[in-house]
């Protein structure tokens, strides 16, 4: 994954957990438990080479990259849509963990940037 495709992989997660981008489910009760509670709680830095599901992946259906400077805008616009206080939609189902309330998307959210972030050195 190349720094620009992880911009627009970010993207896409978030368009996912606003219900912009539709994501196919894979939903275990294993993973709608045990993983999920693992993944957001215990102090761990996540994995490298976790795979994703193919409509966020950019070598499979995710959003190609375009302009790198547009690309990083409408992440931005994105994360901002998500960390204000009046939201303007509703938090979907994870393709993986199932519901999730606000709270956990926020933390998914703030371990999913940054694992992809320390991925770059940043």
């Amino acid at each position: 994954m190349s720094a620009h495709q992880m911009v627009c992989h970010l993207s896409d997660s978030f368009r996912m957990a606003i219900g912009e981008k539709r994501v196919s489910e894979d939903i275990t009760p294993l993973r709608r438990t045990i993983v999920k509670w693992i993944v957001l709680y215990l102090p761990l830095r996540w994995p490298a080479g976790i795979l994703t599901r193919p409509e966020i992946d950019q070598q499979a259906g995710g959003t190609r990259p375009a302009t790198f400077d547009r690309d990083v805008a409408d992440l931005e616009a994105l994360l901002a849509a998500v960390t204000v206080k009046r939201r303007q939609f509703v938090w979907q189902t994870h393709p993986l963990f199932g519901p999730m309330s606000e709270t956990q998307w926020l933390r998914w959210g703030y371990l999913h940037v940054d694992h992809h972030l320390r991925q770059f050195g940043a």
